[in-house]
């Protein structure tokens, strides 16, 4: 296990102390938990940023694709 060494702001020091305490947790707990927290929310948001990105690619192929479909839906001996 690897270690860092931080320097945060009183007031934000102090509303990790305040926090952590809340909760029962050492304030190093506390401090891993909400790194891996946003480490999860970042991976989130760029697997969601990659899909978005995607689907554009692929939208005007969709949209022609719907099309076809559209116009065999309305063909009279479908």
């Amino acid at each position: 296990m690897g270690t860092i060494s931080l320097r945060l702001e009183d007031e934000l020091l102090d509303a990790v102390t305040n926090q952590a305490k809340a909760l029962h947790l050492s304030r190093t707990e506390y401090l891993r938990r909400a790194i891996a927290e946003m480490n999860e929310k970042v991976a989130r948001d760029l697997r969601r940023r990659r899909l978005q990105e995607a689907s554009r690619k692929v939208r005007a192929e969709s949209m022609r694709v719907n099309r076809e479909f559209a116009e065999i839906e309305e063909a009279p001996d479908a």
